[in-house]
């Protein structure tokens, strides 16, 4: 418990530190108008109150993420600790900081208008295909997983409990993703994140009461997989794509232009596109040391399940268990409404960015439906896979962690070009370092993972060291190229 305070307290201290750092690095202007108040539309360019937009940004990230790879990254020890705290202080806050305050400095544009930008039309083309998949892998993933929690609580858990719900839950995406963005999404996301925060602070409070005996970082950052299912699965890189969204993630970058949509003031970016990272960072922490209790610390037996659980079994077994049937509810409807929440911003952010490729204009009703009717279709492929298969849901969420940190590699290298061309002095080290690792993380994962080549994993180390060091190198003469060049045109 004692490691665990000490990344709460860490996280909370890098926002006031490392966010105030961050923010003078990009340096917003409180004179310079909005693309809300410069154009709203009344569909997307909403101006809203700032609590809202917070409220809506955490909810938007959050997802399943922090929470069921939270659980599943706990069972690496704690290792998963020091990952949270800082991978998203130094590179997920971050990221989702400068991609928001870009798309505010690009009239709301979406992520691969961004990085075409930056990165140049051939990677645009590349990660607005690339980009398009991940979201309606998103939408396909967070359909089903809160819809087997639901099944779960008010049904018996079947196939037929659980596709009653994939049914309702798909019908609110399809209804979500055309309305304007406050008639829906503006008024319940609050009360959802609402009921998200309160699980997570009444999980803090009842490990502060129980005060259970799980890992600390000087007991060793070894892999605790024997123990609970996970052996073969090394830390490096297994843990860093597990651990996606309470740390680093690439599909937030695609959720902060929705948000650049609706703020009024460049000043406000820090509270809420830092914040709401560093607040998802929380909720990822309390669940890992929850998840460390339920694995290590006869959680488990307590809670009437066993190690091998999988994670929507855990939080339904420690919610249960630790707050009682009102609160357990309260708990994990939580739990269930982040899921649903990012899925139909992710199917939204996607009909956003075909109409920025397409230039075609949102405010028709037609326009709308001409894009999203794909989208759906798409998207009931991959849930018709992820039921019909048996392992189906596994292997979607493994190709979505991966596809979910590739993302985040091209956004912060684009961050890191823009810092540069900024002339912001060594101040680009910010994000290179961090796309350097991501690099790493994301090429050595598709190469060594069942789900990639199967390359032996013992040469997970090496793999990643070069990759991080080509990477580095190659962004060197790219720059002494850039300087040359520049130096030659202002002469």
């Amino acid at each position: 418990m004692v490691s665990f305070i000490i990344s709460l307290l860490i996280l909370i201290a890098g926002y006031i530190l490392y966010g105030a750092l961050v923010e003078k690095v990009f340096s917003p202007d409180s004179n310079r108008p909005t693309p809300a108040v410069a154009h709203p539309d009344g569909v997307d360019y909403v101006p809203m109150p700032t609590w809202r937009v917070f409220m809506i940004q955490f909810l938007n990230i959050a997802g399943t993420g922090p929470i069921f790879g939270a659980i599943m990254g706990a069972k690496f020890g704690p290792s998963a600790y020091l990952w949270i705290v800082f991978g998203c202080i130094f590179a997920g806050a971050v990221h989702d900081y400068f991609s928001g305050m870009l798309s505010l400095r690009h009239e709301g544009c979406g992520l691969p208008v961004l990085i075409g930008r930056y990165l140049g039309n051939v990677t645009k083309n590349i990660m607005l295909v690339f980009s398009l998949l991940l979201l309606v892998l998103v939408g396909a993933v967070f359909v089903y997983s809160p819809a087997i929690i639901l099944g779960s609580i008010f049904g018996s858990g079947g196939s037929l409990a659980i596709l009653s719900w994939v049914v309702l839950i798909f019908i609110y995406y399809v209804i979500a993703t055309m309305l304007p963005i406050d008639k829906i999404i503006g008024k319940i996301y609050p009360l959802f994140a609402v009921a998200l925060i309160f699980m997570a602070i009444a999980l803090m409070v009842g490990l502060f009461v129980k005060w259970p005996s799980i890992p600390e970082l000087w007991d060793g950052l070894a892999n605790k997989g024997p123990e609970v299912g996970v052996t073969g699965q090394p830390i490096f890189p297994c843990l860093f794509i597990t651990i996606a969204c309470g740390a680093v993630s690439g599909f937030h970058a695609t959720q902060s232009p929705l948000m650049a949509r609706c703020l009024k003031n460049e000043k406000l970016g820090r509270p809420i596109f830092y914040g709401s990272m560093i607040t998802e960072g929380l909720v990822a922490l309390i669940w890992a040391a929850v998840a460390s209790y339920f694995f290590f610390d006869g959680g488990a037996a307590e809670c009437g399940s066993d190690i091998t659980a999988a994670a929507p079994t855990v939080v339904t077994a420690v919610s249960k268990k630790w707050l009682g049937l009102l609160g357990g509810i309260l708990a994990i409807l939580g739990v269930v409404a982040a899921p649903i929440t990012s899925g139909d911003t992710a199917l939204r952010s996607a009909r956003l960015i075909v109409a920025d490729w397409l230039k075609l204009d949102q405010q028709p009703v037609r326009n709308r439906l001409r894009i999203s009717i794909p989208l759906f279709v798409l998207t009931g492929l991959m849930l018709w896979f992820n039921m019909a298969d048996k392992d189906g849901f596994n292997i979607i969420w493994r190709y979505f962690g991966w596809a979910n940190q590739t993302l985040a590699v091209f956004t912060l290298w684009a961050i890191t070009v823009y810092l540069v061309n900024k002339r912001k002095g060594y101040w680009y080290y910010i994000t290179l370092l961090p796309a350097c690792f991501m690099t790493a993380v994301s090429l050595t994962f598709i190469l060594v993972d069942k789900v990639g080549f199967r390359v032996n994993a013992a040469a997970a180390p090496g793999i990643g060291i070069c990759t991080a060091i080509v990477a580095y190198i190659l962004f060197t003469i790219w720059k002494v190229r850039r300087n040359a060049k520049t130096e030659t045109t202002n002469n």
